[in-house]
């Protein structure tokens, strides 16, 4: 491998010391919870904009220690990928909570790809009008405090142990009366409906974990419901066709509720109706009720005009990558008119200076994220094919590298082949490469995918992932310095949120 030269910024050997002691650590843990990232944030005030990077570990000591107290003590449950199929628990503790959920409207939203871009500009609309938000979503890009946020920004971290303390000891007289403990997303639920009704918010929004009808979330009556594009993944939990997964989805539709429902697979739409028509709810339809009716590309993003339940939104200007990003904002737009009564109680649509000013702030960290230049480096979140289509069409729009370089690290859970496909189009080489997680695809058997997919001349191993950051940025750097390589960063959530450490972010 060449020497890297000066103009590609920070060595990843240089922080691999400080990072290598903290996966050591993450190894023996579940990968959601591991808190790898440097720097420190603070709640932004109310209306104020939704910040892009993502919190810290805490720089006092005694709060880092009591943080760690609670990240090793949610590590003892089961973690997400283990589960039993219920809301019995979540209820349980709701309960002897006081059901705080009830203290609050909220938006729900469901789906397979774009969950949390939607739900981020959902917030950054609620807040430019004035409306105190909580944000529940996940999984998180770094650190687990991500996963519920107050007023557009993570809680602190004192605040997220003052939460847990809280409600600890009813957590316990929970798993003392069920089968089965409240599992890490049951409790870090529960935090999150806990801290907003401490708040108090005036709305939240609120992101499933996975499916909808048993999903620790569904505790919630959200007056609005929000259904982004439906497409394979945990097909071992939810069904192997759109049909089956919409119809676990749909347990989201709650009576009298409004529906905002994204463009969806033919068979999905028709699950999601059918269980519309049966709860009485109202649906509107991306493409009929509403939709994107003009984009360009812009610098930093793109320049949109969006048509909503109330209107049409000229030059809406979105700070994201991507045709998919586009409708993600049609979508929240929507489901914000609706919370509002727009088309309903009410016919004219929302002021249109506050939504530009609104969608110009929204932050989504790990989708396509430039996070360095010289050579461009973009994190991209993606982890199952349908995510890696968009990401793939995405970046040929906005950024028309000459030579892209892949760094994957992917979940072994998932459909690798698939994203792997998606991707060859756009790649000229793949370096692959494996994260910390005990979910993390072996870097040989993922290499051997990738051999089938990209040739072997096409395919680089680097078991490391600091490595293999180097070996991409080598390869994209052999175009010249104005030739236009670039690297993106993909394959997993955990992978984007250790590169993103390794490349100085935050």
């Amino acid at each position: 491998m060449s020497e890297r030269p000066e103009s590609a910024g920070p060595d990843p050997d240089d922080t691999f010391d400080e990072f290598a002691e903290l996966v050591e650590e993450e190894t023996r843990r579940d990968p959601d919870l591991a808190v790898i990232e440097a720097g420190s944030r603070t709640l932004r005030t109310q209306g104020g904009p939704p910040q892009a990077d993502v919190p810290a570990r805490p720089e006092d000591p005694e709060v880092d220690r009591a943080l760690r107290e609670v990240e090793a003590e949610l590590a003892t449950r089961w973690g997400e990928t283990k589960l039993e199929p219920s809301v019995s628990r979540i209820s349980a503790l709701m309960d002897v909570l006081g059901e705080p959920q009830r203290s609050y409207p909220s938006i729900h939203i469901t789906g397979t790809n774009g969950k949390t871009s939607t739900a981020r500009m959902i917030e950054a609309l609620l807040g430019a009008f004035e409306l105190r938000t909580g944000r529940y979503t996940s999984p998180h890009v770094q650190s687990v405090t991500e996963r519920i946020s107050l007023d557009g920004a993570p809680i602190s971290a004192e605040r997220f142990i003052e939460t847990y303390r809280d409600i600890a000891p009813y957590v316990e007289m929970v798993d003392a009366q069920q089968e089965y403990r409240l599992s890490f997303f049951e409790v870090l639920t529960g935090m999150a409906y806990a801290a907003f009704a401490d708040a108090p918010v005036d709305v939240a929004v609120v992101e499933v974990g996975m499916g909808g009808s048993w999903d620790a979330t569904n505790v919630i009556d959200g007056s609005v419901a929000v259904v982004t594009p439906i497409s394979l993944d945990h097909t071992d939990r939810l069904g192997t066709t759109p049909a089956e997964i919409a119809g676990e989805k749909a347990g989201i539709i709650k009576r009298d509720a409004t529906v905002i429902m994204a463009q969806q697979p033919v068979d999905a739409a028709q699950v999601l109706l059918k269980k519309a028509v049966e709860a009485d709810a109202t649906v509107a339809r991306e493409g009929l009720e509403f939709g994107v009716v003009d984009r360009q590309v812009a610098v930093g993003g793109q320049l949109v005009t969006l048509r909503g339940l109330g209107g049409e939104y000229p030059e809406v200007y979105l700070p994201l990558h991507g045709a998919h990003q586009a409708h993600n904002a049609a979508v929240a737009l929507a489901a914000v008119e609706a919370f509002f009564g727009v088309g309903a109680q009410r016919a004219e649509p929302l002021d249109l200076d506050t939504v530009r000013k609104a969608f110009a702030a929204v932050a989504s960290p790990g989708r396509l994220e430039v996070v360095r230049r010289s050579p461009t480096v973009v994190l991209d979140a993606a982890h199952n094919p349908a995510g890696a289509q968009v990401t793939a069409e995405a970046i040929g729009e906005a950024f028309q590298f000459s030579r892209l370089v892949g760094v994957v690290g992917a979940s072994g859970d998932k459909n690798v082949r698939g994203l792997l496909e998606a991707f060859e189009p756009v790649f000229a080489e793949v370096v692959v490469t494996q994260n910390s997680s005990h979910r993390a695809m072996d870097v040989d058997e993922l290499a051997g995918i990738a051999v089938e997919v990209f040739g072997e001349d096409r395919v680089q191993v680097e078991p490391r992932l600091p490595d293999a950051l180097e070996a991409a940025i080598t390869l994209a750097e052999e175009e010249g310095e104005f030739a236009g390589g670039g690297v993106l960063v993909t394959g997993s959530v955990i992978t984007v949120g250790e590169a993103r450490l390794l490349l100085g972010r935050g």
